[in-house]
């Protein structure tokens, strides 16, 4: 779709306009279902659809209804857009607790989103000076919305209760032509990549569109690299065979369960591959339902499984040591001189604690209620060491936090095993778009990955994020799978843990210089006069 802009001879409600200032591409009363079209485009580039080119059309009508717009008009076309794209999205939440915490979860994340609209309106505003058609609006007020579109993401992934860095733009590519790129990038910089890349096209579309080819030069220069980048090799180091089991027994919160039945349905799956030489034995989140490490019982279990299996067990467990909680992955040898721990980095607000409980206790006392343990954050190593193999850990809804990721690659990571409970989100689309992260992980990092889950859907991937190995949704089964190690690190390991915090450090730099020059300028230039008012916008944009 092509937005060009124009006027109307006969438009006699448009005000006058001064130069180097524009309106509005389209009235405030189009631009707010445009915008809902927007976040409906961008929710088929995620998972279950996986439309990946729709996040370019996403993007770019996004923009193309900021540009323009007052501060004011920006925040309510942002909420839209935001409401609509994060209420698709996360339909999925409200299967838990009901639609209070779909509702909060989706309403904040849009709230958040059209605050993060602002500075794009400003953006576009402050270089508005000049022709359509010259480098700075071709190339790099392109790469400055980009800039911006990431910080947004950013401050989404890390705020309010650590943030919640689900929708990320990158995700979006995890089975596009433009995945390899993450290996190089990291997912924060492909979604710079993407955001600027469909900025890029909609300013070629105001400066002339199919009129003005070259226009398009920067935008295609930069797609027909990213088509061409390889996945950045990483050194072979040699095989590792992993047996994992998704039970399928009663893991969710409110399955109908006696005490040890998700311990027993592991523990028969586990039979069916018991006669198969494995260097590591994997269960997935929650696979334990009592304390390995205070329940005799439990203990016996465990250390029978992995001498049936000839191989220690990677499971996971609520545990309680000092008088907290944690949620935690621990490797079970039956030497117990040689048992590890990792506890969960980020313990989800409102799932596995309650942030500020007493506030929340007033205004929904009854799902609160529901919520009685209290996970505390885990500060240990995200990593096992298997006779000389480090093994990264991600447990359920860390495998989402960069932090988490790069922690276990820094302790020389040569696999990763992330570990989750879909049980709460059975038939939903929540399995699929968890996967994402897993493939993108594995590209990132150049690691082969074991996504392994109670109920499905499971996966081992290559390290270029390739599938291995399926397990399906809601089914008991088991299997082996031969994994390669890998050592050596991709350029996303070095630049991925710095981008989080380079992306929002540029863009307020470049915002800042930008709305300096521009207070500077306008005492004695009548061409930074603001914008029209938004009641009396004209038209200026239609498809084509």
């Amino acid at each position: 779709m092509v937005l060009l802009r124009h006027r109307r001879a006969t438009d006699t409600t448009a005000p006058p306009t001064q130069p180097g200032t524009e309106g509005p591409l389209m009235r405030l009363r189009l631009a707010l279902p445009v915008a809902a079209v927007a976040g409906l485009a961008l929710n088929l580039a995620y998972q279950p659809t996986g439309w990946w080119p729709m996040a370019l059309v996403g993007v770019g009508l996004s923009l193309a209804t900021l540009i323009g717009r007052s501060v004011g008009a920006a925040l309510l076309v942002g909420v839209v857009f935001g409401a609509v794209f994060y209420g698709l999205h996360l339909a999925w939440v409200g299967q838990f607790l009901g639609p209070i915490p779909r509702l909060a979860l989706s309403g904040l994340e849009a709230l958040l989103t059209a605050a993060g609209a602002v500075p794009i309106v400003l953006a576009y505003r402050w270089t508005a000076r000049g022709t359509r058609r010259s480098a700075a609006q071709l190339i790099l007020v392109p790469l400055l919305i980009g800039g911006i579109w990431v910080s947004r993401e950013v401050v989404i992934g890390a705020w309010p209760y650590n943030g919640f860095p689900w929708a990320r733009l990158g995700m979006t590519q995890v089975d596009g032509p433009f995945r390899e790129v993450a290996s190089w990038t990291g997912v924060t910089g492909l979604s710079f990549l993407i955001a600027a890349v469909a900025a890029g096209l909609l300013q070629w579309a105001r400066a002339g569109g199919w009129r003005f080819g070259r226009g398009a030069l920067p935008a295609a220069i930069t797609v027909s690299v990213m088509l061409i980048v390889p996945q950045f090799p990483t050194t072979d180091a040699g095989t590792f065979t992993v047996g994992w089991v998704q039970g399928n027994g009663p893991a969710g919160y409110f399955d109908q369960k006696n005490p040890g039945d998700v311990l027993v349905a592991q523990k028969t799956v586990s039979e069916r591959i018991s006669g198969a030489r494995i260097d590591l034995l994997v269960w997935p989140e929650g696979s334990v339902d009592s304390d390995a490490f205070a329940t005799p019982d439990t203990a016996a279990t465990l250390t029978q499984v992995t001498t049936s299996v000839g191989a220690p067990l990677l499971a996971n467990g609520a545990t309680t040591r000092d008088g907290r909680t944690f949620n935690t992955s621990f490797l079970w040898d039956p030497d117990a001189t040689n048992r590890q721990l990792h506890d969960k980095v980020n313990p989800v607000p409102f799932g596995e604690y309650v942030p500020d409980r007493w506030f929340y206790e007033r205004l929904v006392p009854d799902l609160v209620g529901l919520i009685q343990r209290e996970y505390t954050p885990g500060s240990n190593a995200p990593v096992v060491n298997l006779r000389g193999v480090p093994i990264g850990l991600a447990i359920c809804f860390d495998v989402i936090f960069d932090r988490v990721i790069w922690d276990g690659f820094d302790h020389g990571a040569q696999l990763y095993v992330f570990q989750t409970n879909n049980a709460d989100f059975r038939g939903s689309s929540e399995n699929l778009q968890q996967l994402v992260f897993a493939k993108m992980r594995a590209i990132e990092t150049g690691r082969a990955v074991v996504n392994i889950s109670t109920v499905g859907t499971s996966q081992a991937l290559s390290p270029d994020g390739t599938v291995i190995d399926t397990l399906p949704v809601e089914t008991a089964a088991g299997t082996v799978t031969t994994l390669p190690l890998r050592t050596g690190r991709t350029p996303a390991s070095v630049i991925g843990p710095r981008s989080t915090g380079l992306f929002p450090l540029l863009s307020v730099g470049a915002m800042l210089s930008l709305g300096i020059i521009h207070r500077r300028r306008r005492p004695r230039d009548p061409a930074d006069a603001p914008a029209a008012p938004e009641s009396r916008s004209p038209v200026e944009g239609h498809a084509s």
